[in-house]
């Protein structure tokens, strides 16, 4: 059998949690047994942002299909790697092995050694972060979800080494509990005062939560979940709706633009940015820009 892809390229991170060395090679066997003519590179990461790096270097060649063995943040870095590099005939992919895994377990449709075997492709939508504005802008790419306000408020708790799903809970209600409203001036210049703002390219996020009845990421447009600043226990009451029925139809958009009025921290698929106060912020859709496999 002819090989599906120039080399098949697995990402992952040998000190993670989710067990991504182990997941990796029995990929790699699995593919030695299944398609033995296929190139299998095993690529482990020695320091943040290193997955970027190296989705980068294999996206200059070929076509390879680029496999994140990872939660959302370490698929974020490879799709953006490979984002950032001009005129590629990359794929990419994921293999759950994290946290956090809302990209896989939304767009999974059968095993993934049995999509690679098959070799076929679809297109989907990603967002496309722009901080500042002009030739100091920089562009990040979200297979997944942009947001502020609590969402990474949380994240920030969470990374301090707080996961394991009891001690979720009880970061994510501390947090909760200490959280304070964030100001944004949007582009006609009204301010708003939000507790979370949410982007979203796919349907649910944080494992147990749906944000959207019809979100997709393949149809050119965004969600936008916004709570407006209201009582805690009117937050409360919208976290739990989503958690257990959803929260219904949200507006959908091609681009949204605003104005930080304070530094704030900003979740991009799991990783952390933080923007300073007045920085102008643009997200928007790029559509069908992803290579992935079904």
């Amino acid at each position: 059998m002819a090989a599906a892809f120039d080399s098949v390229v697995l990402v992952f991170n040998p000190q993670s949690t989710g067990d991504a060395e182990r997941l990796a090679c029995e990929l790699r066997d699995e593919l030695a047994a299944r398609a033995p003519g296929q190139p299998v590179d095993l690529r482990p990461t020695r320091y943040a942002g290193h997955a970027r790096e190296i989705a980068r270097e294999a996206a200059a060649t070929g076509r390879p299909l680029i496999v994140s063995v990872s939660g959302d943040g370490g698929y974020n870095e490879v799709v953006d790697g490979v984002m950032q590099t001009p005129g590629n005939g990359a794929v990419c992919a994921v293999l759950a092995a994290g946290n956090a895994n809302d990209h896989r377990r939304v767009t999974r449709e059968r095993p993934l050694v049995e999509s690679i075997v098959a070799g076929d492709v679809r297109r989907m939508d990603l967002l496309r972060l722009t901080v500042g504005e002009g030739p100091d802008a920089s562009v990040r790419y979200a297979h997944s979800y942009i947001g502020l306000g609590l969402t990474p408020v949380v994240a920030v708790e969470l990374e301090k080494g707080y996961k394991g799903s009891f001690r979720e809970i009880v970061t994510t209600v501390r947090t909760f509990s200490r959280f304070r409203p964030f100001e944004i001036e949007l582009a006609h210049g009204d301010r708003r005062s939000i507790d979370s703002l949410v982007f979203a390219n796919i349907p649910e996020m944080a494992k147990y939560a749906t944000l959207s009845e019809d979100g997709r990421p393949d149809d050119g447009r965004f969600e936008v979940i916004m709570l407006r600043h209201t009582a805690k226990w009117r937050v409360l009451g919208t976290a739990l709706r989503a958690a257990l029925r959803g929260l219904g139809p949200q507006p959908s958009v091609r681009e949204y633009r605003f104005r930080t009025v304070s530094p704030l921290p900003l979740q991009i698929d799991g990783e952390l940015v933080d923007l300073d106060a007045g920085t102008p912020v643009t997200v928007d859709i790029a559509a069908g820009a992803l290579t992935t496999i079904v």
